[in-house]
């Protein structure tokens, strides 16, 4: 059994290497190239469509606001991912990683972008008269092939519950740390706080993530913001070594065993893919849900949020694990998840480590939130809305049973469960993608769109 698992291990590790990284980074900059560079032409105008307009009555029809259906889609994404993903990148490949991290992330924007505007386009509306939408609703109303549909919502559904067992543990492991409280206590604590928002649907998900979503973001990089502060001299040095070493070689030192250009490049594309699941197909389940007059205007959104996910919430935690010198020290390399607690630990004392704690326990939190909410949409599309209420009890279940560090064998299969429901999708995308090209040429070419929008300012 071990050296099966091991194997599996291998595998996932060759696969979440050089073959995601070519079909994710080459879907990413052929996308920007069709789409003639949406994400980096219109910048101001972005802002100004998604978070200006947050106060602003949404046009169109839709189940949430766009500002809902993005935190909701970012309680996904803002998770374990930024606050320890980031750390073991620098550790792995060195502070260079985060210059790849930024490359991958602006790559993923139009692929995240084809994704949502993909998600409006081919959206239905179930037997309780809420929008649905994501990858399984392209693939079958877009392409005409329910299969592929089919296969994607069944491999999301099933990879959700290690996925959730996962994150459960982590909550469990960080609460078990700081306050020495028994795992299956937080578990259950969990669940059945859990269960009260889900049971509610897409809108209450919405509210909670809406509230809970900018405050966590705004809190823990408020922290990082004040961390770099308190080291502003160390921040050209910070800079210095993310360029330097995103081409060069870095030699060891102290606790960090050196790396090759090549690994600092995988590191930091992989744990930036990781970060902002572009190409996974989940976040546009959630932006299907959104209030919009145009497909391309909810697309915007998931490019801000990926600006949020990435180059603010991984490179705030970046800048402050690099600057602290905790990825130096002796024995770093033994337990890099712990960095980030450590480098806040220097400068804030029992505070950051409190901080950081919290973070980790809402980010995962509201997680486990919307990855529900994700699981039973595929339990709607495969079998109808009962089964999506049975679907969402096996996840509660999940929390508890992770948070008891049970099934732990079946965590190794996770990555190779993510390259199941990333196939499917990359390939729906691409076939897909002269529709997305059409639409936003139709938007950004139309009176009733940009030209409108820029007109009135």
């Amino acid at each position: 059994m071990e050296g099966f698992l091991e194997a599996v291990g291998s595998v996932s590790a060759w696969l979440w290497g050089p073959p995601v990284i070519i079909i994710l980074a080459g879907t990413g900059i052929y996308l920007t190239i069709l789409l003639k560079f949406v994400q980096f032409r219109y910048p101001i105008y972005i802002f100004q469509q998604t978070l200006g307009s947050i106060f602003k009555k949404p046009k169109g029809e839709g189940t949430v606001t766009p500002l809902q259906a993005l935190t909701s889609a970012l309680s996904a994404t803002i998770g374990a991912a930024n606050i320890v993903g980031v750390p073991a990148a620098i550790m792995f490949g060195g502070p260079g990683a985060l210059f790849w991290m930024w490359v991958i992330a602006l790559m993923g924007m139009a692929l995240k972008f084809s994704e949502s505007v993909l998600a409006v386009r081919y959206r239905e509306k179930n037997e309780q008269g809420e929008f649905v939408g994501g990858p399984m609703y392209y693939m079958k109303n877009g392409l005409n092939m329910r299969w592929l549909g089919v296969w994607f919502a069944f491999a999301l559904m099933i990879e959700l519950i290690p996925s959730i067992m996962v994150q459960g543990n982590a909550v469990a492991s960080t609460v078990q740390e700081s306050f020495e409280v028994s795992g299956w206590i937080t578990g259950v604590a969990i669940a059945a706080v859990v269960s009260l928002i889900v049971f509610g649907g897409i809108k209450r998900i919405g509210k909670v993530t809406e509230t809970l979503v900018p405050f966590m973001a705004f809190l823990y990089v408020g922290a990082c913001l004040a961390i770099l502060f308190m080291n502003l001299e160390e921040l050209p040095n910070v800079l210095n070594l993310v360029f330097t070493h995103a081409f060069q070689p870095m030699s060891a030192i102290g606790g960090f065993a050196g790396a090759a250009v090549a690994e600092t490049i995988r590191w930091g594309f992989a744990r930036g893919l990781y970060s902002n699941e572009a190409g996974l197909g989940t976040a546009p389940i959630a932006h299907a849900a959104a209030t919009t007059d145009h497909p391309v205007r909810q697309g915007l959104w998931s490019i801000i949020g990926i600006v949020i996910d990435t180059l603010i919430v991984c490179t705030a935690t970046g800048f402050v694990v690099i600057s602290s010198g905790v990825w130096t020290a002796e024995g770093a390399l033994e337990n890099p998840s712990a960095l980030t607690t450590q480098a806040f630990s220097n400068y804030l004392g029992n505070t950051g480590s409190f901080l950081v704690t919290f973070s980790m326990i809402f980010f995962v939190l509201s997680t486990i939130v919307v990855i529900i909410f994700y699981g039973s949409k595929q339990a709607e599309f495969l079998f109808g809305l009962k089964a999506a209420i049975i679907i969402k009890f096996v996840y509660i279940a999940a929390i508890i049973l992770g948070s008891m560090g049970a099934a732990r064998v079946i965590w190794q299969f996770l990555d190779l469960a993510l390259v199941a429901i990333l196939v499917p999708n990359i390939i729906a995308v691409l076939l897909l993608s002269k529709e997305v090209k059409r639409l936003t040429q139709e938007f950004f070419t139309s009176d009733k769109y940009y030209l409108k929008d820029i007109g009135e300012k």
